[in-house]
């Protein structure tokens, strides 16, 4: 396949392309020319004719050529040169071809400007490179972007840099309860307020309230949120999308790694995307794309898992949807959201244990949360912008850690959400339906009487803090962002640490692509940043309710009053999240009120505000490795717990035709949240990449 890809704005497109018609289609009020795209000759290679470089011509384009039965191509423009302004779809369609049929398209929208770009199908995985590649754009892998590009500009070096999203576009896929501490925003865009930053609502009041079932007892609140904002993570990294492409960052959503490849010597050499056009059964639709491999120059890449985990992004090496040259660096980011706290973590976490990443650093296993969120819209009287709200109690009960956030922010828009450590033991327990039960406490019920909800979502978190920190720097890559676990769990917040650690890696990536240094640097600043020094002052406050809600609040008190976070001693985590769960017999079924309609909600209704959705007919990317554990163990031992720890009922057990109960696996509703692969008492669910594109739909979660 020929691709001619646009590096700076042509003068003229007419005498590069000899089969197809290139049309831009008006989205707003914004003029621009429509190039028009002619047929011209082309050599057998497939490269033009008088081109002694197929990589580079004298008009700035870049073309690349896969052998093959069917040779295509299309045009792409470069976001800093732009050659289509935003607000334009490309139109591309097949008029002729250079030895056999046309090929269809697929179009992917991008994610600024509603650019819609054209791929061609081939049928071998393309590769493809740049200097850097970027897996994930949340928090942590845009400001990794954005620093190596100002690096790039400060040193008068040219790298190019790609930032691959697995949501449809950037921001789809973070949810966060965010209050929004811009530490790190003001390190890296100093002048994000004059620019435009989506962050307009400074916190005005910080309450604390522990919750009886009828009762909210007001205590001194433990959060220092002076000088914080109320925002919409989702918003704000659509906000860093756009600052990134104004740098010369090329963002691709849509595209899942699905991947991880290695070469001999058992390094890390790239990422593969998943074929799409699957079929259930395995066969090739009639809208089949080949998967691509995106593969680094140099052996370096750098993950960042942003923001909910259990979503590594999992490889780097082919990628062939993209232009021009890859080289060290590869994010994975679950990329940040006190998770992104999403995006690839079961790759992850099987990249830690294959290089023992912790046991290089005598680090602890990771323990999570499940974050489930709303956003309502209240009636003008109640909404107090900036207000800031968290509890602890009910709920839950005193054995399980967690607690609620309600943060009022702007256009009378509130957000509240529970949040569940998902080491609890009750099988029965259900976070879901936890939370319906929160928002009918008095307290909490008189502000959303006569509101609407406007989205619905949920996440895990990564809640392990320094004691879970493994060694950042593998054979071929580094670890950034929440996928590592810098999240600030007595101050809620993980954001500016992602953002934080995501511009030092792209600091020590760009040393070594330019200078010739060390990836292991990175390890080296993350210790000498403020990230470490944070983290090492919380790092007591999760580990402390391992004894009980009571316990927990007096060792922590002890810890941020008198000892202010050198405490001599750094307490450890309890058994991993699946190790917790009790037997069934060990607890009693609750039972939880049918929801009214009005504050707490079925699943399906909630669903519906996510705007989730997938391919119908795909492989089911939720897969379990052994099929008889859940009928022959998870439900006679623990209750069928999947059923319940899901909040999108993806898992339901269903009787057949002779009684018996099957476990019947919902795929097409599945939020991304990852708990499944987190909880499951046997780990016997795998989390794997859906097509790219699918998923949650979040704009302002």
């Amino acid at each position: 396949m020929l691709r001619l890809l646009c590096k700076s704005k042509p003068t003229s497109l007419s005498s590069y392309s000899p089969h197809y018609t290139c049309s831009t289609t008006q989205h707003s009020s914004t003029h621009l020319s429509v190039p028009q795209i002619t047929p011209n000759s082309f050599t057998p290679s497939g490269f033009p004719l008088n081109s002694p470089n197929p990589l580079k011509t004298s008009t700035g384009f870049r073309f690349f050529h896969q052998y093959g039965r069917k040779s295509q191509f299309y045009a792409y423009e470069n976001p800093v040169n732009r050659v289509f302004l935003p607000g334009c779809s490309l139109n591309w369609r097949n008029v002729g071809n250079w030895k056999g049929n046309g090929v269809g398209f697929m179009s992917v929208r991008s994610l600024v400007g509603g650019v819609t770009r054209g791929f061609c199908s081939e049928s071998d995985r393309e590769v493809m490179s740049y200097d850097v590649v970027i897996v994930g754009a949340g928090p942590a892998g845009l400001s990794a972007a954005i620093r190596l590009k100002q690096l790039c500009r400060e040193k008068d070096v040219d790298l190019s840099v790609c930032v691959v999203e697995k949501g449809a576009e950037v921001g789809t896929h973070i949810l966060s309860g965010n209050v929004f501490e811009p530490r790190a925003l003001d390190e890296l865009l100093p002048q994000w307020k004059q620019e435009g930053a989506p962050i307009d609502v400074p916190v005005s009041s910080d309450k604390f309230w522990f919750l009886t079932k009828d009762r909210a007892i007001s205590f001194p609140s433990p959060f220092d949120n002076k000088g914080n904002y109320v925002i919409s993570l989702s918003q704000l990294v659509r906000w860093l999308g756009e600052k990134a492409e104004e740098l010369g960052v090329e963002v691709y959503p849509g595209f899942a790694a699905s991947e991880i490849l290695y070469d001999a010597d058992d390094k890390v050499i790239g990422i593969a995307t998943n074929d799409m056009g699957i079929a259930k059964d395995g066969s090739r639709r009639d809208n089949f794309q080949r998967g691509v491999e995106l593969k680094g120059k140099s052996n370096y890449f750098l993950y960042v898992h942003a923001a909910m985990p259990r979503v590594i992004i999992r490889g780097l090496k082919r990628f062939s949807l993209m232009p021009a040259v890859l080289h060290v660096v590869f994010f994975s980011i679950f990329c940040s959201v006190t998770n992104q706290h999403f995006l690839m973590f079961s790759h992850m976490q099987k990249m830690i244990k294959r290089y023992n990443l912790r046991e290089k650093v005598q680090g602890q296993h990771q323990t999570y949360a499940l974050g489930i969120k709303e956003v309502w819209e209240v009636d003008a009287s109640k909404h107090e912008p900036g207000f800031v709200l968290h509890t602890l109690g009910w709920p839950l009960d005193n054995k399980t850690y967690g607690g609620s956030f309600l943060y009022h922010m702007k256009d009378r828009q509130v957000s509240i959400g529970l949040v569940v450590a998902l080491n609890y033991h009750n099988p029965f327990l259900n976070p879901y339906e936890e939370f319906q039960k929160l928002k009918h406490h008095p307290a909490i019920n008189r502000l959303l009487e006569g509101g609407t909800v406007l989205q619905y979502g949920a996440r895990t978190l990564n809640e392990g803090g320094f004691q879970s920190i493994p060694y950042p720097v593998f054979p071929g890559g580094a670890i950034i962002g929440c996928s590592a676990g810098f999240l600030n769990v007595p101050k809620i917040k993980g954001t500016h640490t992602a953002m934080k650690s995501g511009m030092l890696a792209a600091e020590a990536a760009f040393d070594v692509l330019h200078g010739g240094l060390n990836m292991d640097a990175y390890w080296n600043n993350l210790k000498n940043s403020w990230i470490w020094e944070e983290l090492y002052r919380a790092r007591n406050y999760r580990p402390a309710f391992e004894y009980g809600l009571f316990p927990g609040l007096a060792l922590s008190g002890l810890e941020r009053y008198i000892f202010k976070g050198r405490f001599p001693v750094t307490l450890r985590h309890g058994k991993p999240d699946h190790e917790a769960t009790d037997e069934a017999h060990l607890h009693s079924p609750i039972q939880y009120p049918k929801p009214d309609g009005t504050v707490s909600f079925d699943v399906p209704t909630s669903l519906y505000r996510s705007n989730t959705n997938h391919e119908h007919d795909q492989p089911p990317h939720l897969r379990l490795r052994d099929q008889s554990i859940p009928e022959h163990v998870n439900l006679p031992k623990y209750g069928g717990p999947e059923s319940r720890y899901c909040p999108a009922r993806v898992y339901e057990y269903v009787a057949d035709d002779n009684g018996q109960l099957k476990l019947h696996i919902n795929a097409q509703n599945c939020l991304h949240c990852k708990a499944c692969d987190i909880k499951d008492p046997k780990q016997n669910i795998e989390w794997t990449v859906p097509e790219g594109g699918g998923g949650p739909g979040y704009s302002i979660m």
